[in-house]
């Protein structure tokens, strides 16, 4: 793969950024990668593991003369990072984001910055249950797909380089807009994530249930729940807070199937449920079949990070 960027900043190191870098590194994208975190003791971590060819002790520093800058922080911080850099920005420079949600980060990013920049939002749908600059690496984003949105950028030739920057990294890239992004999330990602939460939550509510016993005989549902619910709950919090509307809809139809469901159940009506869990079912193929999964025992999991959106 040929150099996209002569200079790519990545502010945040946490597990996206940090496998971005290392993906970079793989695939000779970049001439050369800065770095910021707002915590000492992250950047203190990254240079120590090499992360990034320079740590800066500021974010303004790591932007300048940066082609492209990622913003690999919480979706509530982002508004106040663009406000931070933008006036350090070169002229042309491409700005990008991971965030989960596309519509809260267009509104509260856009307004600071300068019309010279060029903002592609982003959303990479990678990612384990661990954080922090030591848990990335450069697979990450193999065979996964990164949504753009190319609303608010007039270049196509930087939306062109950003993809194929993207398609280094080893991702499969389409464009979407940013209402639509959100709902689509808010079925495959945000609403799972809620329900995987809310019953870690339950389990640990039901006193009549030891924690010895919730941990000790913790079937394969049960502890793919708390595999997502051991996200960083910063991120987390910061999506369900910027994405409300699609979020609150999602969860008015997984209500009403949920009433659906214990209606059968209370009434006994066994063909409602199995036509339901065949249906569902269906669903999970699909999902291997579009190489997104594994059909292999355990998941494929072996002890190795497990990928979630």
């Amino acid at each position: 793969m040929t150099q996209i960027y002569n200079r790519v900043a990545l502010i945040g190191l946490g597990l996206i950024a940090s496998s971005m870098f290392w993906g970079m590194k793989r695939a000779g994208l970049a001439g050369e990668v800065t770095g910021f975190a707002r915590s000492e003791d992250t950047r203190k971590r990254a240079r120590e593991i090499g992360l990034c060819d320079v740590v800066c002790d500021s974010a303004t520093d790591a932007v300048k003369d940066a082609d492209l800058v990622v913003l690999c922080v919480p979706v509530g911080v982002m508004g106040a990072v663009a406000a931070e850099i933008a006036p350090h920005l070169k002229q042309g420079a491409v700005i990008t984001d991971v965030g989960s949600v596309k519509a809260a980060v267009i509104r509260d990013v856009m307004p600071h910055l300068p019309d010279h920049a060029c903002f592609i939002p982003g959303h990479p749908l990678a990612g384990t249950e661990h954080s922090g600059p030591d848990a990335g690496f450069a697979e990450l984003y193999d065979n996964r797909w990164c949504l753009l949105i190319s609303d608010c950028c007039e270049n196509p030739a930087e939306i062109d380089r950003l993809t194929k920057f993207w398609e280094g990294l080893g991702a499969n890239v389409e464009q979407m807009d940013a209402e639509h992004h959100d709902l689509v999330l808010g079925v495959t990602s945000h609403a799972p994530h809620l329900i995987a939460y809310t019953m870690v939550g339950v389990a640990d509510d039901l006193r009549r249930v030891t924690d010895s016993e919730v941990i000790k005989y913790s079937a394969a549902g049960f502890r793919d729940f708390t595999r997502i619910a051991a996200s960083d709950p910063t991120m987390w919090r910061d999506v369900f807070l910027n994405n409300k509307e699609a979020t609150l809809e999602i969860l008015g139809r997984f209500t009403e199937e949920l009433f659906a469901l214990q209606r059968a159940i209370r009434t006994g009506d066994g063909d409602m449920l199995h036509d339901y869990f065949t249906r569902t079912r269906a669903i999970r193929r699909g999902i291997i079949e579009a190489g997104q999964d594994t059909d292999a025992p355990d998941f494929g999991r072996g002890g190795k990070p497990v990928e979630k959106d």
